[in-house]
């Protein structure tokens, strides 16, 4: 029993003794020391918030809450959170207890014999083998609780993104409605000239033909609203049957640009960029890890055993035994694993740098695009004012018979075309507010997010 306790006590020492070192990774660029747009608003962890729409807030928490796609992500996250805690077993020693009982015959006085064992084994992590290991799974753990996050991010925009879609849906679906009746008010008019004799019948069919046109188009709108109501309830954790119909809003006007920081900043906070890192130094522990196993391996083994013979296990027979394994010939197979692990490592400071120039373009690209988009609105808002001139001018000039009904159709066909094209642009600047918003993010906490490590 001394043996153990002997054993019992240096053990720490040998942990603590041989720590393996980190190589020094340096991101293989030079991030640019600003972007190329600036603002005075800091975004909220909570970036949907800066929309003021509190119907589309509580569609978020319920989707972080019920998505079961972020739950899946969530599971991943425990079971490497799981994996760290098996590879770091590894520094402790195992101790494990036998027993065995005997009954001798014929009878006698002490015909029972029970015999009790204890062993311990310890391997003495003299090159940091077991303490790279830990450190690879544990970054790994760390890169999938980037994935986590990324999920959850991407989830919060895909929400955002619907709902808007919805609301640019329902607004197409109103003005289709307002179109329909325009043009049917434009047929009575055409009809009523008809029978004064003044105009063709084909004017007539072309009207007819523009109405139908637009009732297709509004058909498949309504159908691409339920579609988006079922997306929505998809996303939020509902069955799509079940799916919550939402009354017509308009889209929302545009919130602050926010501050986008310095490029540097954003490598430390997106958590795509995180997870690269971290395989990245989990990779590097790897190639620890694999030189360690061309290096002898010293474990120490604690016997403790005894038996009731004189009294209740009084007399114990213990020993100490180390076993020294050294690799000789392997037929370079430790060789080829250090270079696979180091080609491993390498590919992954590449995957790395091209994770940060991927983060730093879309930024820049929500920016550009942003920007062009407002100047688009602008310029479709201008055209709709002048083809509305255009068929106000028009249309008078065809009731005193100086123009062509030709000509009037084609200005109303171009200005209902340009007014829906204009909803359709204002959504998309929304979405590109929404690339921004998601570029520029990091990771925010949900409920369940409760991994230490």
């Amino acid at each position: 029993m001394l043996y153990v306790r002997l054993f019992l006590l240096i053990w720490p020492v040998f942990v603590f003794g041989c720590s393996p070192r980190s190589a020094n990774l340096t991101l293989p660029l030079e991030p640019p020391t600003a972007f190329s747009s600036h603002a005075s608003h800091a975004p909220s962890e909570r970036w949907w918030t800066a929309f003021g729409d509190a119907r589309m807030d509580s569609l978020i928490d319920r989707a972080l809450q019920s998505n079961f796609n972020l739950e899946t992500a969530w599971h991943r996250l425990r079971s490497a959170q799981a994996v760290v805690d098996r590879e770091g077993a590894g520094r402790f020693p195992t101790l494990e207890v036998s027993g065995r009982g005997e009954v001798q015959r014929p009878d006698s006085e002490n015909n029972a014999q029970i015999r009790l064992g204890i062993t311990s084994e310890y391997e003495i992590d003299l090159w940091g083998r077991i303490r790279s290991g830990v450190d690879a799974a544990r970054y790994r753990m760390r890169a999938t609780e980037a994935d986590y996050q990324t999920a959850a991010l991407s989830l919060s925009a895909e929400v955002v993104r619907t709902y808007f879609q919805l609301m640019e849906a329902q607004s197409q679906h109103e003005l289709f409605e307002h179109q329909i009746e325009t043009n049917q008010q434009v047929l009575s008019l055409i009809r009523a000239r008809f029978g004064s004799g003044q105009i063709r019948s084909v004017d007539i069919l072309r009207q007819r033909q523009l109405i139908e046109s637009t009732r297709e188009q509004q058909i498949a709108t309504e159908s691409r609203i339920e579609v988006l109501e079922h997306q929505l309830a998809v996303l939020s954790g509902y069955a799509p049957q079940d799916g919550i119909a939402y009354t017509h809003r308009a889209l929302p006007d545009l919130p602050p640009l926010p501050d986008t920081g310095l490029p540097v900043e954003l490598i430390q906070r997106r958590p795509d960029v995180k997870r690269a890192y971290n395989l990245l130094l989990a990779a590097d522990r790897d190639v620890a890890v694999a030189i360690s196993n061309r290096y002898p391996r010293l474990s120490l083994t604690a016997l403790a055993s005894g038996d009731d013979r004189g009294g209740l296990f009084k007399d114990w027979v213990g020993n100490l035994i180390g076993n020294l394994l050294l690799p000789v010939i392997d037929g370079g197979e430790r060789g080829a694993e250090v270079r696979r692990n180091q080609a491993n490592k390498s590919a992954q400071l590449s995957a790395y740098g091209q994770t940060v120039l991927t983060a730093f373009a879309e930024v820049e690209n929500a920016l550009i695009q942003e920007q062009k988009q407002v100047e688009r609105i602008a310029s479709l808002e201008a055209q709709v004012a002048l083809v509305r001139q255009t068929y106000d001018q028009l249309r008078l000039e065809y009731l005193n018979g100086i123009s062509d009904y030709l000509d009037v159709l084609t200005a109303l066909t171009n200005e209902q075309r340009l007014r829906r094209a204009l909803i359709s642009a204002k959504f998309d600047l929304l979405e590109f507010r929404i690339a921004l918003y998601r570029a520029l993010a990091g990771g925010f906490e949900i409920a369940r997010n409760n991994i230490n490590g």
